[in-house]
């Protein structure tokens, strides 16, 4: 597997482009850059029978969010609030920015 660089970060607000969950709209909870997989909130929920014990008192079927691989994702710019690639540039202070590629908003706080 080839080790691509992922620009969305946790708590990004991202739309699901390809998949079951198409056109869904949700905010990251965890990136997994070595599965190239991103956990999105309420998104792509998955069924998984456990056993009692351990971490958890009780055994049963628990419901919980599936990784998503990132290029079914795109990122959703906060002031325009459309789907938008991002661009990266450095800042007259030196600090390096993401900002939204339709309408030029900077992405980082």
């Amino acid at each position: 597997m080839s080790k691509k660089k992922i620009y969305i970060r946790k708590n990004d607000k991202v739309m699901v482009i390809a998949g079951k969950e198409k056109g869904k709209i949700g905010a990251v909870l965890k990136v997994i850059p070595e599965k190239e997989g991103i956990i999105v909130e309420k998104l792509n929920m998955v069924k998984r029978h456990t056993r009692p014990g351990g971490k958890s008192a009780k055994g049963g079927i628990i419901e919980k969010e599936a990784p998503i691989n990132v290029s079914n994702l795109m990122l959703v710019c906060g002031k325009c609030a459309q789907t938008t690639r991002i661009g990266k540039k450095v800042l007259e202070d030196g600090s390096k920015v993401r900002f939204c590629k339709k309408c030029g908003e900077i992405l980082d706080k």
